[in-house]
């Protein structure tokens, strides 16, 4: 069985004068996109607030936002160096352990940043005299660590993506909203279930590439599980769902019918599910296909909030 899988994973070309600039290996490092995976759980949580109360604590929000954009800092660092400690990014140019050769100077940029985003947090809790806030994001950045960091390094495990579900899903948004309202809703929680699916899908997506290396550090991902043919016909379901959830939750009076512009992003999905379907097995095509991923949990994200505000406004 394994062999089979092994046999799905191709080496990309080592063509030198393909080898990207510097320039494109420090942004491809940086990942820009990829910081909406931090700022959709925040504006979601903070949107469905203002649909139910009519009001926004931009102070809060704006704390919040800067603290959860930190915290990811934090979280991709030290991925970084701990990927470094296992060989796993040994061919990832763009790994900023790779770029630098500094990990310990990374490691302690890290740790800088994590500090800031939780006093950020910490500074919402004191505002509120509630401890809810600075607990549940304490949680998430436990559960964050576990992904790569010793001794647990679930990520080699295969539970990489339903560790995103969570801490980008449930108790992300679930604190968002909590931080506007020092209460909790039915809507906010079904919403994050959604936002989680496609927070998941992202790092899904950024395995199918890697395949060879995740099996050569022994890292159990899915993609190296399922074979890339098998997970790449689970992903238009997967994808899928959350249109499904959504018409759902508005049928049974949880979403107000303008979170219907959540369609408005089905073509991405559409897109993601055929590009992976068709080049799956291609390293050196498929490496993109994370950012796709990226705009369908951007994109599907921000038009649920605009629902919600829609509605409070309408």
């Amino acid at each position: 069985m394994l062999q089979s899988v092994e046999s799905s994973f191709k080496k990309p070309d080592q063509n030198t004068s393909d080898v990207p600039s510097k320039r494109k290996l420090w942004m491809a490092a940086i990942k820009p996109p990829m910081y909406s995976v931090a700022i959709i759980p925040i504006t979601t949580g903070t949107s469905i607030a203002f649909y139910q109360t009519g009001a926004i604590d931009w102070q809060i929000f704006l704390t919040f936002l800067f603290s959860a954009i930190l915290i990811l800092v934090w979280e991709n660092l030290y991925n970084d160096v701990f990927d470094a400690d296992t060989g796993v990014d040994r061919h990832k140019t763009h790994s900023i352990v790779n770029l630098t050769g500094k990990k310990n100077l990374i490691f302690w940029v890290a740790n800088a940043c994590l500090g800031l985003g939780i006093a950020g947090v910490f500074l919402i809790s004191w505002w509120q005299q509630d401890p809810i806030v600075v607990v549940s994001i304490a949680l998430c950045c436990l559960l964050g660590y576990t992904y790569q960091g010793p001794p647990f390094r679930f990520g080699y495990r295969g539970w990489g993506e339903i560790i995103c579900f969570f801490c980008f899903g449930p108790i992300g948004i679930s604190a968002a909203y909590y931080s506007q309202t020092q209460n909790w809703s039915i809507a906010a929680l079904a919403a994050s279930v959604i936002v989680g699916i496609t927070t998941s899908l992202v790092l899904f997506c950024s395995h199918f590439h890697q395949g060879e290396d995740d099996l050569a550090a022994g890292k159990r991902s899915p993609i190296v599980k399922l074979g890339t043919a098998r997970a790449a016909q689970l992903l238009p379901w997967l994808s899928g769902s959350i249109f499904g959830l959504t018409l759902l939750l508005i049928s049974i009076g949880i979403f107000p019918i303008w979170t219907v512009l959540i369609f408005l992003s089905l073509s991405i999905a559409v897109k993601l599910s055929k590009f992976v379907g068709e080049f799956h097995d291609r390293p050196e095509r498929i490496v993109n296909c994370k950012f796709i991923a990226v705009g369908l949990h951007f994109f599907s994200g921000l038009l649920l909030g605009m629902g919600f505000v829609l509605a409070q406004l309408s």
